[in-house]
């Protein structure tokens, strides 16, 4: 198993194929409107804007689990773009613990080695091999590791 077998929902339904980002970084987060953390979002897509074109994708996985997403797909998604401005790729809700959970979440916990996940806005950084880089705790601010994300978007070892 490896992260480009794996595929997610939009939040439009349409189907978001990881291989697609073959030879890119991705930044899958489990994000929640309601969230203390949620103005990390602004900093997502900032990072979105600033290096999407170097080959960063950022993908934003909603989930109530932790009881801080609102009731509907749509409303985190026009909540998103309208208090965050929002505009690289969101899913729909799912879980990331527990039996039920997300087969990418049940993935990354087992690739990261450090279990469950504990709060929203944990942030998985995939290299350009798809390789799992790092798992970063929900206080880890995007922005601070930023010199780590253009690191791994000149590594043009297998750059697109």
């Amino acid at each position: 198993m490896a992260i480009y077998d794996f595929e997610l929902t939009e939040m439009s339904g349409q189907r978001i194929k990881l291989s697609s980002y073959q030879g890119k970084v991705i930044l899958i987060v489990n994000t929640a409107s309601k969230c203390g953390f949620a103005p990390q979002l602004e900093e997502l897509e900032m990072l979105y804007q600033q290096y999407h074109g170097l080959g960063l994708e950022i993908i934003g996985i909603p989930s109530n689990q932790f009881h801080q997403e609102l009731a509907t797909n749509e409303e985190t998604n026009d909540y998103c773009r309208l208090h965050f401005g929002v505009t690289f790729p969101m899913t729909q809700q799912v879980r990331v613990n527990g039996a039920d959970a997300d087969p990418l979440f049940v993935y990354l916990k087992k690739v990261s080695g450090k279990g469950p996940i504990k709060w929203n806005f944990t942030k998985f950084l995939i290299d350009r091999e798809g390789k799992l880089f790092k798992r970063y705790a929900p206080m880890t601010r995007p922005k601070s590791f930023e010199t780590t994300i253009q690191e791994l978007l000149t590594d043009q070892k297998n750059a697109v």
